[in-house]
């Protein structure tokens, strides 16, 4: 967006608005090394170094390319479905009782959540960089399905790494993968879970390095990738401002998202790190609860450390060894955070909280009965926390949540939950 764009946008919206600072740069992270103050980086093989140091390359080049934007652009509205409705949460509002509550409906997205806004732009990188096989990690399955079909529309390999516990939790979005013609391979090490898929994933690359792209579903891993992903998922933040300020001539008082990895909550922030009164609240998984170690909170409970390719706050213990992570929602279960959430928090612009399995589940169905929405388990934690948050705020204020996907793939979970077997 031009400076001259939010000029206008700022004088047609109100005083709000006018007194943001939004037409400075939103961030000068990261540093050209790749790091959100003491967190980030690129901690890999030399094998690898090459192959980063090309794609940060080529992403520099092409991302402010008229042809590239144009296509990608174009891809999004006609391919994924954009722009996704900023949704008045009307019952829901009333239910709660104070603030107005909306939610942006990336789970309305193709493939049902906001992780294909990340894959279609990853894929184009793939392309211009001649590579014939894709490969990525999954949890929750939304990254793994969004990368086969990203893989099968331009008729590329795609390999799939997934935990075996979560393609337990997760078999409809497997058997979905599968569909797309990827090839899904269970990794049975460690917690079984999204942690031991990404550092299979890894190892893939390093053997493949040649003729293989790894698409990283969150704004983790060694830079460049926090950095793209973050840039790619901004769409989420860009349309919701404008959105807000078009339906609502204001910006919001609080944005909401849950946080694993990072990467929908970042694309929300991002476009409003510079709009000073506006909170940015990350909702981690408290799981059983923060004080049982039966959680995946590492920017409540974690220290700093490296984990694939990067610095950031882990689970760990003294010795540095990752902890064992639990979250009832597969695609939060996850014992580290994109650097950039490590360096929000550290900075002080964004507040992150927690919500265990208990309340993320009544939210869950607290929104699928008052608005007909299913909301991913994952998008559950956010919308207790924003549900708890509203109830305080007065009928003027405007908390936005970013439903980050639907919940479709978690029925045979909450099914289980209620003891109902689907066979």
């Amino acid at each position: 967006m031009s400076d001259e764009t939010n000029d206008r946008i700022a004088s047609d919206a109100g005083p709000d608005a006018r007194t943001s600072t939004h037409n400075e740069v939103p961030s000068v992270m990261p540093d050209e090394t790749g790091h959100f103050g003491q967190f980030g980086g690129r901690f890999v093989s030399e094998t690898l170094m090459a192959a980063l140091e090309d794609l940060e390359s080529l992403y520099l080049r092409l991302k402010d390319n008229g042809d590239f934007k144009a296509e990608l652009a174009a891809d999004l509205k006609d391919y994924v479905g954009r722009e996704s409705p900023l949704y008045f949460a009307r019952r829901l509002t009333e239910e709660v009782g104070g603030a107005r509550i909306l939610l942006k409906r990336e789970d309305l997205n193709h493939t049902g959540a906001h992780k294909v806004n990340n894959c279609i732009g990853q894929a184009m990188l793939a392309k211009h960089m001649g590579k014939t096989r894709i490969i990525a990690e999954t949890g929750a399955g939304q990254h793994g399905v969004a990368t086969a079909t990203v893989a099968a529309r331009l008729g590329l390999e795609c390999h799939v790494y997934m935990g075996t516990e979560d393609i337990q939790r997760q078999s409809t979005n497997v058997y979905r993968m599968k569909l797309l013609g990827a090839n899904v391979i269970p990794v049975d090490s460690g917690s079984k879970t999204l942690k031991d898929a990404l550092s299979e994933a890894l190892r893939d690359w390093v053997t493949n390095v040649d003729d293989t792209y790894y698409i990283i579903g969150t704004v983790a891993g060694p830079h460049p990738y926090p950095m793209l992903v973050r840039d790619f998922q901004s769409v989420i933040g860009e349309e919701t401002r404008r959105q807000c300020i078009s339906n609502y001539d204001r910006l919001p008082d609080i944005l909401i998202a849950c946080v694993g990895g990072g990467s929908n909550a970042m694309g929300l922030f991002y476009p409003f790190i510079n709009d000073h009164s506006v909170r940015m609240i990350g909702v981690e998984p408290a799981g059983e609860g923060l004080d049982t170690g039966r959680h995946a909170a590492p920017l409540n409970r974690g220290t700093v450390g490296v984990l694939h390719g990067n610095r950031t706050l882990l689970m760990q213990d003294a010795q540095g060894l990752i902890s064992d992570t639990h979250s009832v929602s597969a695609g939060l279960d996850y014992p580290g955070v994109g650097p950039e959430h490590a360096w929000l928090k550290e900075s002080g612009r964004a507040e992150y909280v927690a919500v265990d399995d208990t309340d993320a589940l009544a939210a869950c169905r607290s929104l699928n009965q008052l608005e007909g929405i299913l909301p991913a388990l994952e998008s559950s934690h956010a919308v207790a926390y924003a549900m708890e948050l509203a109830a305080g705020m007065s009928s003027e204020e405007i908390v936005i949540i970013n439903l980050s996907g639907r919940g479709d793939k978690d029925i045979p979970t909450l099914a289980r939950i209620d003891g109902i077997s689907l066979n």
